[in-house]
């Protein structure tokens, strides 16, 4: 095991309650305004930039195998029992809107509500809660 970066980890993991909170109020209040639109691609970017972070950080601490794309820091993190199977798949379904989030963005549909959006922060805090349990039952035995 090499360091492993808990303050960059816990840093975005307290940014986990804010994005799920405004993802729950725009799927509860949507209109398809502009400002609704680009708030919903935000959210939804800081999300998935959040997994992958932390799916690197654990990859680089704890030796895990080099992921080669952000599908596979997915992979490895649940091949590694971090995340469960059925959350590595609505992760990567949030993982593969990054392309069209950050290099298609003039062709993302702002009016439209995502599927994702409504259903994401549950995800969202499953994984802030995993992240932390995991971090506890490998590294807190080490740390007495």
């Amino acid at each position: 095991m090499y360091y492993v970066n808990r303050e960059g980890i816990e840093r975005r993991l307290s940014s986990i309650p804010d994005v799920a909170d405004a993802l729950n109020a725009l799927a509860e209040s949507w209109t398809g305004s502009l400002l609704e639109g680009l708030a919903q691609e935000r959210a939804l970017h800081l999300a998935l930039e959040i997994v992958t972070d932390v799916g690197n950080f654990l990859i680089d601490g704890f030796m895990m195998r080099d992921a080669s794309s952000y599908e596979d820091i997915i992979e490895v993190i649940a091949g590694e029992g971090v995340i469960s199977s059925e959350d590595e798949a609505t992760i990567k379904t949030l993982v593969h809107l990054r392309g069209p989030l950050v290099q298609d963005y003039d062709r993302w549909p702002r009016g439209e509500l995502h599927p994702l959006t409504g259903s994401l922060s549950e995800l969202l805090l499953r994984f802030e809660a995993d992240i932390r349990e995991y971090l506890r039952k490998e590294l807190d035995p080490w740390e007495k």
